[in-house]
């Protein structure tokens, strides 16, 4: 088959050369070799990368392989070729189209194995592009090729698409990088020679086959500890690892060997990882630890039999040694399919193709921690997860319906960073929705992508109601106007588009009325049309109070915003204002004005969903607020608390707050379900800092679940 698969490849191609002026069968010929030596692969991959570029590049056809060769090597070249330039622009524009690639990539493992060859055997010839093809293949293997191959378990191909990279995106610092380790090299030698003597002695002693040596770094890790830790490279210890590779199928000897370490060198406790009874979620199975050396120098040592070693450097590809067959099913291997498909299938359609690159990225390039359930149901998840993540992890309802989190039994914050061996049980309430700002710290696919399903959804709700409200309205008041009709008088009334109008009537239907009115009287429908076609601006700024009009100009043009005066004086530069109860602004929190000569300016916080239904329609009457330094008065807060509801919680609630805060409770209202309560307090506040002073006391309180500002 091989031998078939070359002579049509070679036939194919023979008009063909590369930017090298090589014949173009040498890419075919060495990708190919390096599936059959370095991965290594089956001899169906082998014929696929020989074929892998003939359907694209000349005139034979997918049938003709198929002819040729039979549906399987058929389907390898097909997926191939559909990946083929995927990441030739990742920020595209038609993000379905982004999916579907990635999923016909996931359907045969050994497309992708074969991707990884092509990609590796370019970066190897790189030097005959032009700079600027250099530098985009360089950067695409770094932030896709290299992290996937990484979640492959394809360590030594990981590691030269790495350097590769490297070196043409930086040449300048990587040759600093390759000459320091150069020149270090001896110094390096004889002190691993050093170290490893007493191991090696001890391990003869015992009976084990085994292979002991050290190795340095490769260069792009080196880089990133450096740039990480902001060291110089000699305060670097780390350079260089250890390798203990045992000739055994008996996993507990790594145990073993690890416990003989411990007795000659002292170990670093926090710098144990078990990976042998928890392998990573590509498979990768090894005992870490870090030995201090009788220099005191800091030695990574990495501990594994022959066989984990082998699925740590060639991951997926090691599996095919292993099995009884080649029908190669592997748990790890389908969870980690399943997870890329679910994470591609599961993203909104709202969400943009650099969303959902962002989050597989993110995906690909983090560690992974390990949590359990309280039932002991093992999750793997990202670094840096954090309880939300869990929840949605376990299913997308447990997410949307938490209120907090136990781990290891201690009720923490909803964006608490969780920590491997960590036990997690999610709390939850049928009333609880999620919030606007669990995107900022949730850090898994799953979660941002249902975070942002649920606020799009809840969006298209809105509009939907604000429709039919107008139809109902419109009806009853026999108005009929066209789609092109309504959006005219949409732009005219200064709403974005028709969306933005039924959102904001949605909102406060008083809107829709006044609307309603402009377009049943005569007079003021005409008055409206005269004042649109005339491009006049708004009322507020065609008023007759020269100085509300002066003020208002001076407003809009100082970037560096009004000043607010202090508690006693309501009003700037005699202008009347007051704080939104929407959204009850208080010192601290960003604020922002909005124009009304009616009633003054109203402030409200940026964050304001109203303010921002304001912004959208009438952006000119918004001014720039700052607060007054000296300000004293006293302003209204709420918190909104979630707890266990036992005798006297309300009770030491309130205490808490009139102890420490000397703050007076204006109102309190309870609701209590099963064996939990949510309460609403409204409190007087002098500033932001002791509105979340407040909070953090009564976070740490027993039986209290969660407490948030309280947001209407």
């Amino acid at each position: 088959m091989i031998t078939n698969a070359f002579k049509f490849a070679y036939e194919a191609h023979k008009n063909d050369k590369r930017a090298s002026g090589e014949p173009f069968i040498s890419h075919p010929y060495d990708v190919a070799l390096i599936l059959a030596k370095e991965i290594p692969l089956d001899s169906v991959s082998i014929a696929a990368a020989l074929l892998h570029d003939v359907v694209e590049d000349t005139k034979f056809t997918l049938k003709d392989i198929k002819a040729e060769f039979g549906d399987e090597v058929a389907e390898i070249v097909n997926g191939a070729t559909k990946i083929e330039g995927m990441f030739e622009n990742y920020e595209m524009k038609q993000v379905e189209s982004y999916k579907k690639m990635l999923l016909s990539m996931t359907s045969d493992i050994r497309v992708i194995l074969i991707k990884f060859a092509d990609r590796l055997h370019n970066l190897r010839t790189l030097e005959f592009l032009s700079t600027a093809k250099q530098l985009r293949l360089a950067q695409e293997t770094l932030e896709i090729y290299a992290p996937l191959a990484h979640r492959f378990g394809l360590s030594s191909v990981k590691t030269e698409l790495e350097d590769l990279s490297f070196k043409y995106l930086d040449r300048k610092v990587y040759d600093e990088v390759a000459k320091k380790l150069k020149e270090k090299k001896r110094e390096r030698e004889k002190f691993i020679k050093k170290f490893i003597e007493p191991i090696r002695e001890r391990l003869v002693e015992e009976g084990y086959k085994f292979e002991i040596y050290g190795r340095a770094k490769h260069l792009y890790s080196i880089y990133k500890k450096l740039v990480s830790r902001n060291k110089s490279f000699d305060e670097l210890y780390d350079l260089f690892a250890v390798r203990i590779i045992l000739d055994t199928k008996n996993k507990n000897d790594c145990f073993s060997v690890y416990g003989i370490c411990s007795e000659i060198y002292l170990p670093v406790p926090e710098r144990f990882k078990d990976y042998v009874s928890l392998p990573k979620q590509n498979n990768y199975q090894s005992i870490h630890t870090t030995l201090v050396s009788k220099e005191g120098k800091m030695v990574e040592v990495q501990i594994r039999t022959k066989e984990m070693h082998e699925i740590a450097e060639k991951g997926i590809a090691a599996h095919w040694k292993y099995k009884e067959n080649t029908n190669f099913h592997d748990a790890n291997l389908d969870n980690w399919m399943k997870w890329i498909r679910d994470s591609l299938e599961s993203s909104s359609k709202d969400e943009t193709s650099s969303q959902v690159l962002e989050s597989f990225k993110l995906n690909l390039y983090q560690d992974e921690i390990y949590c359990f359930t309280p039932k002991g149901e093992l999750k793997i998840l990202p670094s840096g997860a954090t309880a939300v993540d869990f929840a949605f992890e376990i299913h997308t309802e447990i997410g949307l319906k938490c209120i907090g989190a136990k781990v290891n039994g201690k009720i923490v914050n909803l964006e608490t960073p969780l920590n491997s061996g960590d036990q997690i049980e999610i709390l939850t309430s049928k009333t609880q929705t999620p919030k606007l700002d669990w995107e900022k710290f949730v850090v898994t696919h799953k979660a941002k992508s249902d975070i942002r399903k649920y606020f799009n959804t809840e969006k298209r709700k809105t509009i939907s109601h604000g429709k039919e409200l107008w139809e109902k309205k419109a009806k009853k008041h026999k108005i009929h106007l066209s789609d092109e009709g309504l959006s005219r008088i949409v732009h005219r009334l200064k709403y974005k588009d028709t969306g933005h109008f039924f959102y904001s009537i949605s909102q406060n239907e008083s809107k829709l009325n006044e609307i309603i009115e402009i377009l049943t009287d005569k007079n003021k429908l005409q008055s409206f049309e005269h004042r649109s076609s005339a491009a006049e601006e708004p009322d507020v700024l065609n008023n007759e109070n020269l100085n509300f009009d002066k003020f208002v100009t001076d407003a809009r043009t100082n970037t560096n915003g009004i000043s607010l005066g202090n508690g006693s004086e309501q009003n700037i530069n005699g202008i009347q204002y007051d704080f939104a109860k929407c959204c009850n602004p208080i010192p601290g929190d960003d604020v922002i004005g909005f124009i009304s000569h009616e009633k003054g300016i109203r402030i409200h916080r940026k964050n304001c969903k109203n303010i921002l239904n304001l912004f959208l329609k009438e952006p000119e009457r918004i001014i720039q607020i700052n607060w007054n330094e000296t300000e004293l008065s006293e302003f209204t807060g709420g918190i909104k608390i979630i707890g266990e509801d036992r005798p006297g919680i309300l009770n030491e609630i309130t205490k808490t707050i009139s102890k420490n805060f000397n703050s007076n409770i204006k109102s309190v209202d309870i609701k209590t379900k099963s064996s939990m309560f949510e309460g609403t307090l409204i409190l007087s506040i002098q500033n932001l800092k002791q509105l979340n002073q407040i909070i953090e006391k009564i976070n740490n309180q027993e039986g209290v679940f969660s407490v948030t500002r309280y947001e209407q």
